[in-house]
């Protein structure tokens, strides 16, 4: 089994329902699913498991990351604190492809709060589908690079 067949899966509790809809949705697909949770409704803390599910990727063991929470946008900052992670927070298809064609991207995240289940399921088939164009877009994912490197 290799990574370009693993997506890993985490959300904080409120994206629980909306998580295990979108793997099942992704396995149905092909896709080896690695959900990492949680598993209950008990408070949990978002930033925690953006960065276990980034962890993942960065590490070569899954190809991409899909991440929720409330509105996608603090488990994301949490993945993008992760060296190697281009995570964008999408509400909409056009962007979820655009951040795969000229960004990049490695994680996916979701606002389960934003988006209904159909139109997550749509983003997530809009993210998988599109691919890295490269070119003039392959330069400015590099200076996203370099600016890792710097000290904060």
């Amino acid at each position: 089994m290799t990574a370009t067949n693993r997506i890993v899966l985490s959300s904080d509790h409120a994206a629980i329902d909306l998580r295990q809809t979108i793997a099942s949705h992704i396995a149905a697909q092909g896709w080896v699913v690695v959900d990492i949770g949680p598993t209950t409704a008990e408070s949990t803390h978002y930033p925690t498991h953006g960065e276990a599910a980034a962890q993942l990727v960065a590490s070569g063991d899954c190809r991409f990351g899909i991440i929720l929470c409330g509105t996608g946008q603090g488990i994301m900052m949490a993945a993008n604190k992760i060296k190697g992670i281009r995570c964008g927070v999408c509400g909409d298809t056009f962007s979820a492809r655009m951040v795969r064609q000229h960004n990049d991207a490695n994680m996916l995240s979701l606002g389960v709060r934003v988006v209904g289940e159909g139109l997550a399921l749509d983003i997530v088939d809009a993210f998988l589908t599109a691919s890295f164009e490269g070119g003039r877009h392959a330069m400015r994912v590099e200076m996203i690079e370099t600016l890792e490197g710097r000290a904060r």
